[in-house]
């Protein structure tokens, strides 16, 4: 559907681009600094009755001395930069008082009158005199992208009437659904299986989640095809976890990851993160169908794709199905064909397994790195029990900060009592190596004083086989 206003149209196809380039521009690595040294806090000085501190600014011999220039200064409304102050502030208030208005107008239904809005908030961002070096442009930038989001989110509501429902995933019939159901049911029978009697560790708290957050159901079963339920499982792309998040998304998710801790393999923490996730890309595309392709492969270039046609946008996902990698085209299908197979086993002929229980456990808040094995011989527990409940601990320890440990039922109290007599554990740290012609693992672990059998594991490696030019990962301590 084409917008009113020519004004409009230019305004939403030159914000839509600049949020897209936005968001698939790669972003730093955060910068992970050290730990502040703990110093003890000053002393509060005595706090004062209302009386006592209004008889004692009454009557307070010392006066503040104001100096000529900075009376002049605010006397002329003139900013140390050389703007006008309250122009500026109160020219990016009124922008953002219009764009909450069209955030109104969207949420009751009036579209014609959001994008009329969004276009006012715009124009005043256009009008506003801001210099690059100045602290108010961050500020300017950040309302233009939230400008394009909610003109993205309009437009999307406006081609897509009828999936407005946020409840609502269309499990299409065809033939890429009746290839994906082959798969399943025939080689991949055995994994599916798996995957199936594994979600019962988690499936109830999942949709409990999606309830909260009015998600459909349904959703619970995308870790089938994304992970088979497996909180380990890392891809080729380095996704890791039952919602395979990459590095970067996972950050953008508040999902930490650092030396001690990597929280896309919480299962979850990492629920909370994809449920957030998904409610985003819906917004963004309109439909569920694009934005499970998108929650594949990222929604800038599904975007993308959809900008590469002839017209603004398609009817529906199918049509754009084919122009998308193989991967991603594919992902969609396999999860219509897993909903299907689990809400009608009967209908193809199988028998689904029984699912394992819901995980139960308690919780202990601790503050001392060890290792897993140590604390479960501690509270009389077997060591793979504590890291299969607590699967982000990338060394199988516990971090030198608070930590929510999860335990089982009723060994709570006992790990607390035995803690300060446990030894603590420091993860090794690691530097790198370029293997060069004619290094083998052998010599390479001499030269660095490990072993072979270490090199393999901290670096994933199944054989011996190592190639020039390959970076490892040497031990350097621990």
């Amino acid at each position: 559907m084409r917008l009113k206003t020519a004004r409009s149209s230019y305004v939403i196809t030159a914000l839509a681009a600049c949020f897209f380039l936005s968001s698939c521009a790669a972003k730093p690595e955060p910068v992970v600094s050290p730990p502040a040294e703990t110093r003890p806090a000053a002393p509060e000085p005595p706090s004062k009755t209302a009386a006592q501190t209004d008889i004692e600014v009454l009557h307070s011999p010392d006066k503040t001395v104001i100096p000529a220039e900075e009376k002049k200064l605010a006397a002329s409304g003139i900013a140390a930069n050389g703007q006008a102050a309250d122009e500026a502030v109160i020219s990016i208030e009124d922008a953002l008082a219009a764009y909450e208005d069209a955030r109104a107008a969207r949420d009751r239904g009036d579209f014609e009158t959001a994008v009329n809005l969004l276009d006012e908030a715009y124009g005043m961002l256009l009008r506003l005199p801001i210099s690059t070096d100045s602290p108010l442009i961050q500020e300017k930038d950040n309302l233009r992208l939230l400008i394009a989001q909610r003109i993205q989110e309009i437009s999307a509501a406006r081609r897509n009437p009828t999936v407005e429902n946020h409840k609502s995933i269309p499990l299409t019939e065809n033939e890429w659904v009746a290839r994906e159901l082959k798969s399943f049911l025939g080689p991949e029978w055995k994994s599916f299986e798996e995957g199936y009697r594994r979600s019962g560790f988690y499936k109830d708290w999942i949709v409990g989640e999606m309830r909260k957050a009015g998600l459909p159901e349904e959703l619970v079963w995308l870790p089938i095809v994304e992970s088979l339920f497996k909180p380990l499982a890392l891809s080729r792309a380095r996704a890791l976890g039952l919602w395979q998040f990459i590095r970067t998304t996972g950050l953008n998710y508040d999902l930490n990851q650092d030396k001690f801790v990597d929280e896309r393999r919480d299962p979850y923490k990492s629920t909370i993160a994809a449920i957030k996730y998904l409610e985003y890309l819906h917004s963004f595309f309109g439909d569920w169908t694009t934005a499970l392709a998108s929650y594949n492969c990222g929604e800038g270039l599904v975007q993308r794709v959809i900008n590469s046609q002839n017209i603004a946008y398609l009817d529906n996902f199918w049509d754009l199905f084919q122009r998308l990698p193989f991967e991603t085209a594919r992902f969609v299908p396999r999860f219509i064909a897993v909903v299907k197979i689990i809400r009608d086993p009967a209908k193809y002929g199988v028998t689904l397994p029984v699912p394992y229980p819901p995980l139960k456990f308690d919780t202990v808040r601790i503050q001392h790195p060890a290792k897993l094995n140590v604390l479960a011989a501690a509270m009389g527990a077997e060591a793979s029990e504590l890291e299969f409940l607590n699967p982000e601990l990338r060394y199988q320890s516990t971090p030198d900060t608070p930590y929510e440990l999860r335990v089982p039922v009723g060994l709570g109290e006992k790990l607390l009592a035995a803690l300060p007599t446990l030894p603590k554990y420091i993860p090794p740290e690691y530097g790198s190596h370029k293997v060069r012609s004619g290094e083998t693992l052998s010599t390479i672990a001499r030269r660095y004083g490990t072993s072979v059998q270490s090199l393999q594991k901290i670096n994933n490696l199944r054989g011996t086989l190592i190639r020039v030019g390959q970076v490892l990962r040497i031990p350097t301590r621990g």
